[in-house]
């Protein structure tokens, strides 16, 4: 999300007043979702059939060895169209955190020549999913290596994937993520053995 908008009411939204409801239709019309889904890459059907396929796809499509190319269709393909990847960090290592708010392209063209280059693996270690309906949302513990055999991950934190289904396959809708660092270390709900 890029912007903050004002919660609506619940009287705004009341079914019980026609004109609300004509206009509520309205905007559910206007949507065009299936257009907008029409312009992503085809995805393998195994990677988006449920919220762990999704996932697994997710963190499998990035990681890789040194010199190993990696499959950014895929990648694409399992993201909605208009749907964001935010890093949180501190800009020029000041002492207040910001939202950089990115597209699944962006990502594949800043980061993905780096990633092959360097290697990088990715696994998640922890998640806390919670689903209603066509929506869900996962609290997923990651940890990065270099290499998939280093014994200690370089960094480890958290994304924070909102994630929709269109009644015929799931979609990643944004990624939010944070490393952990000393002055905000992963709770313990949050790891595994942890609950939560």
């Amino acid at each position: 999300m890029t912007a903050t908008r004002p919660r609506p009411s619940g009287r705004a939204f009341s079914l019980a007043r026609p004109a609300t409801l004509v206009l509520v239709t309205g905007v559910v019309a206007a949507w065009a979702p299936n257009a907008a889904i029409a312009q992503q890459p085809a995805a393998d059907p195994a990677d988006v059939a449920s919220i762990d396929a999704i996932i697994t796809a997710l963190y499998d499509v990035i990681s890789g060895d040194a010199g190993v190319t990696r499959d950014w269709d895929r990648f694409r393909s399992l993201f909605v169209s208009g749907a964001t990847l935010s890093p949180v960090g501190r800009p020029g290592g000041g002492s207040t955190y910001a939202r950089r708010v990115i597209t699944p392209d962006e990502y594949a063209d800043g980061v993905g020549e780096s990633l092959e280059a360097n290697g990088f693996h990715e696994v998640e270690i922890h998640r806390v999913t919670e689903e209603y309906g066509f929506i869900a949302h996962a609290f997923s513990t990651y940890e990065s290596r270099r290499s998939a055999s280093d014994p200690e991950p370089f960094t480890r934190g958290i994304n924070s994937i909102q994630l929709m289904n269109d009644a015929s396959r799931w979609w990643v809708v944004s990624i939010f993520w944070l490393g952990e660092g000393p002055d905000h270390p992963i709770p313990a709900k949050y790891l595994p053995g942890g609950g939560g």
